[in-house]
């Protein structure tokens, strides 16, 4: 370690040493923490910023210019219509643009995937360190796999970018296992925050997602502080607005609870069949007699075969032209359309079977991009599936009961937060996810519903597969507080 940084380090913690100050230990300790996940919130959304930038262009260079397939917006609403005829190229742009990605996974095959097993697995194993050239390899990856139009998100490898940042400033002021375990939380927090625009929800999320049951109560302030600096840095940016634009006016209708609790179970089902598509995907991928690196690429060549096939059989049969109904990138766009009733979505019956399709096919294409080890993130692609899964049971229903005033948005909407909360077990972090990217909190109550629902039905499955320990951080290390540590069960009485 260079002399300079050393001197940083030993002046840093004189300051914050809890020796100095035996009457208030823990605000030493708590200061220092906190002001390391301010300077990793803002490191971790300067990178978020920059990778969403980086992204934008490639779509633009890629999928613009060389597939002939026009973005309309992405993320801020307009559905993808490609500008003339089918465009052929895709069924190759992907498949090239992960072949780059897996040539780089050589160096760093971690970074493949969706980075949230990669991530927990790095968290819970003592062993198991991110190491610093994971942050750059997996951004460049995640540019490759997702501007050629891979079936992903920005949102997993964003989360495990910061949670390198946070890792790697733990090692570089040579901090203990305890700070260095907050100040990974505090990473994956600020990365979610910059690119989800969801401050809360990324916030929660990484207390949250660690753990089948629980959360990791000591990292809550250090993950909301890292939260708040990597939004503000987004903010600065690309302005203070939510990813989605949805209808004023809709509220909670208690005769609709019903309705709602049925959707918890479809959400359910449907989460089932996207957890069992990414679980076979990587079992059949891992068995062919293939190097790890080339199978991103051939997970590319079928999604891009699906989505050419899927867009050219839509436009004979439904909108006249092409369009990429949400099967490219994240897939946001479709959502927006949903929110929308975009006018070339039929309504009643034919909607929600269209919807119904279309989430099954973005569960094929996710499954064939992120099963393959493409660095994609499955987290954006399982909130646009509960969302179109939502849509169709609304149409449906608002086919079936006519005179109940029942919007469709309110349920695509209400099933994207739940088949989410379900599939990854993080009820709450989802159910404030949802309402944050909304822009609204008027569906608070039935999203309560619907993810208590489908959390309980998915309870024995789930989308990540990394081990995640029952007991927190509180139980094996000492407490942020610096205090007493908490007892263990096997220490109670009679044990």
């Amino acid at each position: 370690m260079p002399a300079w940084l050393v001197a940083v380090r030993d002046r840093l913690f004189a300051i914050f040493d809890p020796a100095r100050l035996t009457a208030a230990p823990e605000l030493r300790f708590l200061g220092r923490t906190l002001f390391l996940a301010a300077l990793v919130g803002v490191a971790a959304g300067i990178v978020g910023v920059g990778f969403v930038a980086v992204l934008d262009w490639t779509d633009r260079a890629l999928l613009q210019h060389i597939v002939v397939l026009e973005l309309g917006g992405g993320e801020r609403g307009a559905v993808p219509v490609t500008a003339s005829g089918v465009p052929y190229l895709l069924l190759f742009v992907p498949a090239l643009g992960a072949l780059a990605a897996g040539a780089l996974l050589r160096f760093a095959p971690e970074a493949a995937g969706g980075g949230v097993d990669a991530t927990l697995h790095a968290y819970h194993d003592e062993h198991a360190h991110l190491r610093r050239r994971v942050a750059g390899i997996k951004l460049v990856a995640s540019v490759l796999t997702l501007g050629s139009g891979g079936s992903g998100g920005r949102e997993g490898p964003t989360m495990q970018i910061g949670a390198a940042i946070g890792a790697g400033l733990a090692r570089l002021l040579d901090l203990d296992e305890r700070e260095r375990r907050l100040l990974y939380i505090a990473g994956v927090a600020a990365g979610m925050a910059a690119v989800f625009r969801t401050p809360l929800g990324a916030a929660l999320f990484a207390v949250e997602v660690l753990y089948r049951d629980g959360f990791e109560s000591d990292a809550l302030v250090p993950s909301v502080l890292a939260s708040v600096f990597g939004y503000s840095v987004a903010v600065l940016v690309f302005g203070q607005h939510a990813i989605f634009s949805f209808p004023r006016g809709l509220g909670f209708h208690p005769y609709h609870l019903p309705l709602y609790l049925a959707l918890g179970i479809v959400a359910a089902g449907v989460g089932d069949l996207l957890i069992g598509g990414l679980r076979t995907a990587r079992a059949r991928f891992a068995r062919l007699p293939v190097p790890f690196w080339l199978q991103p690429a051939l997970g590319g060549l079928g999604f891009g075969l699906c989505a050419a096939v899927a867009t050219f059989v839509g436009a004979r049969l439904w909108f006249g032209e092409p369009r990429s109904l949400g099967l490219v990138g994240s897939g946001y766009g479709m959502v927006q359309a949903v929110f929308d009733h975009a006018p070339w979505l039929p309504v009643g019956l034919g909607g929600a079977g269209l919807l119904l399709a279309l989430a099954l096919l973005k569960v094929a294409c996710t499954s064939l991009t992120v099963g393959s080890g493409g660095s994609a993130g499955d987290f954006a692609p399982a909130l646009v599936v509960g969302a179109l899964a939502g849509g169709a049971f609304g149409h449906l229903t608002a086919w079936l009961f006519p005179s109940a005033g029942i919007d469709p948005t309110a349920f695509a909407l209400v099933g994207m937060a739940s088949l989410f909360g379900g599939a990854a077990h993080v009820p709450l972090a989802s159910l404030i996810l949802a309402c944050e990217m909304a822009g609204s909190y008027s569906l608070l109550v039935p999203s309560m519903l619907a993810i208590g629902v489908t959390s309980l039905l998915l309870r024995r499955r789930g989308l990540y597969d990394s081990p995640r320990r029952e007991a927190p951080m509180r139980a094996r290390l000492p407490t942020i507080t610096g205090a007493i540590p908490a007892p263990r069960l096997d220490d109670a009485p009679g044990r």
